[in-house]
């Protein structure tokens, strides 16, 4: 079998150092589904609709480069108050945004390893967009 070119997962360690050990040229791409109910975990429920908002804006980023400016954002909003939250998309920011490093049309399938979240994102993103 061949290594696969990336691999989409959530913070399971087991998975990950087993990846590594198996692919150690596959590439790793967190879940977004499952970091952003890690992080809003973190959060008082008042303060996450907020946080969803400004989640989904790092998240539908157009490329990188806004996804670090809206990831900033983020920070700024939410470390003062709650820093193990504003840890949590920090510290794993790069391996969320591994998609950019893929063609667009694979990136809705690339954040999240549970099919029913995509087919989710897509309903959403096509609700937004009429």
């Amino acid at each position: 079998m061949r290594a696969p070119v990336v691999a989409v997962g959530d913070g399971a360690l087991g998975f990950w150092a087993a990846l590594r050990d198996v692919f150690p040229e596959t590439k790793e791409q967190r879940c977004w589904v499952h970091k952003c109910a890690n992080i809003l975990d973190a959060l008082p429920k008042s303060i996450q609709p907020l946080a969803k908002k400004m989640l989904t804006e790092v998240r539908e980023a157009e490329d990188r480069e806004h996804a670090h400016d809206a990831a900033k954002a983020f920070d700024a909003e939410f470390r003062p108050k709650w820093p193990k939250a504003a840890d949590k998309l920090r510290d794993d920011l790069e391996v969320l945004l591994r998609f950019y490093d893929y063609p667009a049309e694979h990136w809705i399938h690339l954040k999240t390893s549970n099919p029913i979240s995509v087919n989710r994102l897509e309903r959403a993103l096509r609700s937004q967009a009429a």
